[in-house]
C-alpha cells in the first residue's frame, strides 16, 4: 500500500469517527427531547406520546 493509500485510509477512519461522534449527540439530543415531552406533555394538555 503506498503513502497515499496509508493518508486516504488515516483520514477516513477520523472522519468516519467524527460522524459516528454526530450521530450519537443527535440520538442523545433525540433522546432528551423526547423525554421531555414524555414527561411534560400531560401537565401542558398535550396528547401523550403512547
Amino acid at each position: 500500500m503506498s503513502w497515499l493509500g496509508i493518508a486516504i485510509v488515516v483520514v477516513g477512519l477520523y472522519f468516519a469517527i467524527k460522524a459516528v461522534g454526530f450521530a450519537m449527540k443527535l440520538a442523545m439530543w433525540a433522546l432528551v427531547l423526547f423525554g421531555a415531552y414524555w414527561f411534560l406533555a400531560p401537565h401542558l394538555g398535550m396528547p401523550a406520546p403512547f
